[in-house]
């Protein structure tokens, strides 16, 4: 059966199991009084769970800046698990209402599956760790190696394609969470393993030793990461993707999580006062209050703050910047104007 078909029939069983008056996506969420957010089964430093049990994350921020947003309650957030195998039929089903999990925006995920994707968070792009033991220095040393990759993901066609393309062959290692990536790497049931580069950086974090094992320089792919939302409610997905727009132009205007309380109150500078509420009717625009993006903005800082606090180099992720800089400085990192 064609993906958009099944997918499609799951969505408009959930539509009519609402009845013929179906409430917005919006509605659903503020009646239900949480926000079902769909994350990882767990990646240090972009999500999950602390020792209290308490997501944390990257990824959680975002999900934590929308409740804050709809429901002025950053943890009012039920954090669902899902694998790179269920997380899109748990977002078409109605499980979650939103998908904030390193999940690579595509052609055919936009298209076929019928996601709508919010915007891009990270820019990422696939890449290669070994033990340092292997004497591996380069991808292009890899032929006849064993593989070790999560299924029902986009790192499946490109280690295919990388492989082909450069006349090289690999036993693939198939494998479902990123906790039993790590458990089969760290047994040698894998020469490799391969997903996006920041996710291999927050999985070497967590070793015992991280400095035996190498990521490898070479980028085989471009994995823009986002949120996603289902298809059929533009008030929601507009509602996502301007939090997300409102945490990246929020760092680039000197918005932080220390200074907004002063600067709601209006400032110089009318983007600022756009975006925070004193001016203009941006918020009713989505059916939202005046102070929406105040609210997600001081639940965990701007983008800035997310990104030094979770991921960033004085974390044991350890990631500098990059394309994920502010267009200002080098980066891909550029909010649509608020007006």
């Amino acid at each position: 059966m064609k993906k958009s078909v099944f997918y499609g029939t799951i969505a408009a069983s959930a539509l009519l199991a609402g009845g013929a008056s179906a409430q917005s996506m919006l509605e659903t969420i503020q009646d239900r009084g949480e926000l079902a957010c769909g994350v990882s089964t767990g990646l240090a430093g972009f999500s999950a769970p602390d020792a209290n049990g308490v997501w944390q994350g990257f990824d959680v921020a975002v999900c934590r800046a929308v409740a804050a947003a709809v429901l002025n309650d950053p943890m009012a957030v039920n954090f669902v698990s899902t694998t790179g195998q269920t997380r899109f039929s748990a977002l078409a089903s109605g499980e979650v209402d939103m998908l904030a999990r390193n999940t690579t925006w595509t052609f055919s995920r936009d298209v076929d599956l019928g996601n709508t994707f919010a915007g891009v968070n990270y820019y990422d792009g696939q890449g290669f760790m070994v033990n340092r033991e292997l004497g591996v220095s380069s991808a292009m040393e890899l032929d006849g190696a064993t593989v070790c990759i999560q299924t029902g993901t986009t790192t499946e066609l490109n280690l295919a394609d990388f492989f082909r393309v450069n006349g090289m062959s690999y036993e693939p290692v198939p494998i479902e969470t990123n906790a039993e990536a790590q458990q089969q790497y760290l047994a040698g049931a894998c020469d490799v393993y391969t997903t996006d580069a920041s996710g291999l950086a927050a999985t070497r974090a967590s070793f015992p030793e991280p400095g035996n094992h190498a990521i490898l320089p070479e980028i085989i792919s471009k994995e823009p990461l986002g949120p996603a939302v289902r298809q059929g409610d533009e008030q929601w997905a507009d509602i996502v993707r301007w939090v997300l727009n409102a945490l990246i132009a929020a760092e680039e205007l000197g918005v932080t999580s220390a200074n907004i309380e002063e600067l709601k109150a209006g400032t110089d500078n009318p983007e600022i006062n756009r975006m925070l509420g004193s001016e203009g009717e941006l918020g009713a625009m989505l059916g939202l209050d005046a102070e929406w993006a105040v609210r997600a903005i001081a639940a965990g800082g701007n983008y800035g703050e997310i990104f030094a606090s979770t991921i960033g180099e004085q974390t044991p992720i350890g990631l500098a910047r990059g394309l994920n800089a502010q267009w200002t400085q080098g980066g891909l990192l550029y909010a649509p104007p608020f007006r």
